[in-house]
C-alpha cells in the first residue's frame, strides 16, 4: 500500500500540467490508499464519474489518469486504467478528432499507443511522445488534436509496464522504441522522427539515439542520464514511490533495484557520441534526479539546451513555462521560423518576464 502523503506530494506536478482545477480540494479528501471512500482511487474515481455523467469526457480521463497513479498495484487501479481510455475514447469521438487507437506487436508484449497524421500517401516527420514511469498515455494523447497544424504526424505511448504496455521495464527497453518506428515505416516518414520523451523515457530514447540515426532530437525533462543508476547512497534517498514504483516496472525486489540497474548508466564517451540536438528541462531541488545528470550532459552532449528551474521533481511550479518552452524547442531543433514559432517564444519570453516581476507560479 501506498504513502498517501507522499502521492499527494508527487500527483501535483501531474494534476498542474493536467490543467486539473481545484486538485487540492479533492486531495484533502483522501485519506488513506485502500478502497471506498477516502481513498486515493475512491475519490479520484468518484470525481471523474460525475464528469462522465456531465458528458466531460476529456476531464474524466484526467482524473482516471490520477486514480492510477503511481501504477496498477490492484484491481482499483487496474480498473482506472481501462475507464482512462474509455474516456478518452468517447472523447475523441464525440470531437470528431483524427485520434485513433494503435496496437503494435513489440518483442513478446503488446504496446498500445494513440496516433494520427499517419499516412501512406503522404508520409509525415514523426514526433513521438512518452511519458515517465507514472504516466499513462492518456496525459498526453491530447496533444495530437494541434498535430497537424505542426506538419508532423504522432504517436503517444508508454514505457514499458506502464498503462497498457505489456513489455517489462530493462536494459533493453530502448530498442522497443526502433521497433515501434519500424512497425509506422510505411505510414511516417521516420527518418525524421522527434522524441519528446519526458523523465526517464528521455534516458530511453537517448539510449535509442545512440544506435537508430532516425532520431533526430530529443526533448526531455528530469531525465536520469549517469548517477542516477551508479550512486547507491542517492538511491538510498530516493522517494518510496518512485522506487516502488521502479521495482514494480522492473519486476525487481524493491531491495535489488540499485544493483540491477547499474548497467543502464549513459557514459561521458556516449553522450559525446550523440550528433543531434538535445533538450533538457532540470529542476534545482530535485529529489529524484541528481545533479550531476544535467551537469554531465552540459559537459559532453554537443548540441545541448538545457534549462533549470528552481523547483522540485518535474517543476509543478513552472508547469506553463516548460510547456511552452518543450513545444519551442521542438521548433528549434527542426530548424523551423515562422508566426506559430514566434508566437510561442513570445509567450515563454512573457512567462519568464512574469516570474521574474512577480514571482508568481506559472
Amino acid at each position: 500500500m501506498n504513502d498517501v502523503d507522499e502521492l499527494k506530494k508527487f500527483v501535483v506536478v501531474h494534476a498542474r500540467g493536467q490543467r486539473i482545477p481545484r486538485y487540492r480540494e479533492l486531495l484533502d479528501r483522501i485519506s488513506h490508499d485502500g478502497e471506498g471512500p477516502g481513498s486515493w482511487t475512491g475519490e479520484w474515481c468518484r470525481a471523474a464519474a460525475e464528469l462522465e455523467e456531465r458528458g466531460r469526457h476529456l476531464d474524466a480521463c484526467r482524473h482516471y489518469a490520477m486514480a492510477r497513479f503511481p501504477f496498477a498495484d490492484g484491481p482499483a487501479r487496474q480498473a482506472a486504467i481501462a475507464a482512462g481510455v474509455t474516456a478518452l475514447d468517447h472523447w475523441r469521438f464525440s470531437a470528431g478528432l483524427d485520434i485513433h487507437r494503435l496496437d503494435l506487436p513489440i518483442g513478446d508484449g503488446r504496446v498500445r499507443c494513440w496516433a494520427s497524421g499517419l499516412s501512406a500517401a503522404e508520409p509525415r516527420p514523426l514526433l513521438l511522445i512518452m511519458g515517465g514511469i507514472v504516466t499513462v498515455k492518456e496525459q498526453w494523447a491530447p496533444l495530437l488534436a494541434q498535430i497537424d497544424r505542426l506538419g508532423m504526424a504522432g504517436i503517444v505511448t508508454e514505457l514499458p509496464g506502464v498503462g497498457e504496455n505489456t513489455l517489462r521495464y530493462d536494459a533493453g527497453s530502448h530498442r522497443m522504441l526502433s521497433q515501434l518506428l519500424d512497425a509506422v515505416s510505411d505510414v511516417a516518414d521516420v527518418s525524421q522522427t522527434y522524441a519528446m520523451n519526458l523523465s526517464f523515457s528521455g534516458h530511453l530514447a537517448l539510449r535509442c539515439a545512440l544506435e537508430d540515426r532516425r532520431i533526430r532530437g530529443v526533448i526531455t525533462t528530469g531525465a536520469p542520464i549517469s548517477e542516477f543508476f551508479t550512486d547507491r547512497d542517492w538511491h538510498a534517498r530516493l522517494p518510496r514511490v518512485t522506487t516502488d514504483t521502479l521495482a514494480h516496472l522492473t519486476w525487481t525486489d524493491p531491495a535489488d533495484l540499485a544493483e540491477s540497474m547499474r548497467d543502464w548508466a549513459l557514459t561521458a564517451d556516449q553522450l559525446a557520441a550523440l550528433d543531434i540536438p538535445v533538450c533538457y528541462v532540470a529542476s534545482s531541488q530535485d529529489e529524484i534526479i541528481p545533479a550531476g545528470d544535467p551537469a554531465l550532459l552540459a559537459r559532453h552532449v554537443r548540441d545541448l539546451r538545457l534549462i533549470e528551474h528552481d523547483d522540485v521533481h518535474g517543476s509543478p511550479g513552472h508547469v506553463v513555462e516548460t510547456r511552452l518552452w518543450t513545444v519551442l524547442s521542438l521548433f528549434r531543433i527542426r530548424r523551423i521560423s515562422n508566426l506559430q514559432s514566434a508566437t510561442f517564444g513570445l509567450l515563454w519570453r512573457a512567462a519568464k518576464a512574469r516570474r521574474a516581476l512577480t514571482g508568481s507560479r506559472a
